[in-house]
C-alpha cells in the first residue's frame, strides 16, 4: 500500500535536496545537521516557512522516527518564532504525503503558514464528509488500533 504514495525521485533531481546542498539558493531561517528551515519562495502569507529533513525521504513513513522527532522539534521552534514575529491569528501546519494528497515535491516537508483573519486563503481542504455506520467505524477502529500497537 505504501508504494501508492511514491513517485520515485532521486536525491539528485529533488528540488529540496538541491536547496539542502546549496545548489539552489534559499532564505534560511534555521539549520542544523539534520534539518533545514527556509522561507517559501512563493509564500501564501508573509513568513510562510518550509521545514525539511536534510536526508531525502519521500514520505513521512519513510523516515526513521528519531529523525522525524528532530524535524518536529524544528517545526515547533519555527511556529513559536512566527507567532512572536507576526502575531498571527493562527498558523497552518501542512504536511502532505503522496501526490493525491497534494504533495508536489516528493521530499518530506512541512509548510508553516501564518494566518491572519480575513486573509481569504482557501486551501481547498474544506472537504465533504461521509456517513459511516457504527459497525464499519468499529471495524476500522479495531484494524487501525492493532496496527498502531504493533
Amino acid at each position: 500500500m505504501a508504494g501508492k504514495l511514491r513517485k520515485l525521485v532521486s536525491s539528485e533531481t529533488c528540488v529540496f535536496c538541491k536547496v539542502v546542498n546549496n545548489e539552489i539558493p534559499c532564505y534560511k531561517v534555521y539549520e542544523d545537521n539534520k534539518v533545514l528551515a527556509f522561507l517559501d519562495i512563493n509564500p501564501v502569507n508573509q513568513g510562510h516557512t518550509l521545514v525539511v529533513p536534510k536526508q531525502h525521504y519521500q514520505t513521512i513513513t519513510d523516515m526513521p522516527l528519531e529523525e522525524l522527532k528532530q524535524v518536529i522539534s524544528v517545526v515547533y521552534k519555527a511556529v513559536s518564532a512566527l507567532e512572536k514575529e507576526f502575531d498571527p491569528d493562527g498558523v497552518n501546519l501542512i504536511q502532505n504525503n503522496g501526490l493525491h494528497a497534494g504533495q508536489l515535491i516528493p521530499h518530506v516537508h512541512f509548510h508553516l503558514i501564518p494566518r491572519i483573519e480575513g486573509d481569504e486563503i482557501n486551501f481547498g481542504f474544506l472537504w465533504g464528509t461521509k456517513k459511516v455506520s457504527e459497525q464499519d467505524m468499529k471495524k476500522v477502529q479495531e484494524k487501525i488500533s492493532k496496527l498502531i500497537t504493533q
